[in-house]
């Protein structure tokens, strides 16, 4: 079993940024790492994720404005957050995932409003 563990959520006014962590149970250079989030009344969408191969994707609403990152020493992934609109509101869950199982944090709110 693997355990996530987020961090750094909060409340920030529009314009702001947060740097969201999650911190993992074990060596995360085997799995895909990504950051996902659930708004009030929607689905959960992906936000930003780091493949097993490398690389880097965003959902479309935050490139030029979110960064995903990891620190393989430490088995923590960020998501660093700047130019936060009131449209970035929502539950941030952490997930890895291989290519048998899924594991997610519990998730971490930011609340983007002035």
């Amino acid at each position: 079993q693997v355990q996530l563990v987020e961090s750094g959520g909060g409340l920030v006014q529009p314009g702001g940024s947060l740097r969201l962590s999650c911190a993992v149970s074990r060596s995360i250079s085997r799995y895909t790492m990504g950051w996902y989030r659930q708004a009030p009344g929607k689905q959960r969408e992906l936000v930003a994720a780091i493949p097993f191969g490398g690389g880097t994707s965003y959902a479309d609403s935050v490139k030029g404005r979110f960064t995903i990152s990891t620190d393989n020493a430490k088995n923590t992934v960020y998501l660093q957050m700047n130019s936060l609109k009131p449209e970035d509101t929502a539950v941030y869950y952490c997930n890895a995932k291989d290519f048998v199982f899924t594991y997610w944090g519990q998730g971490t709110q930011v609340t983007v409003s002035s």
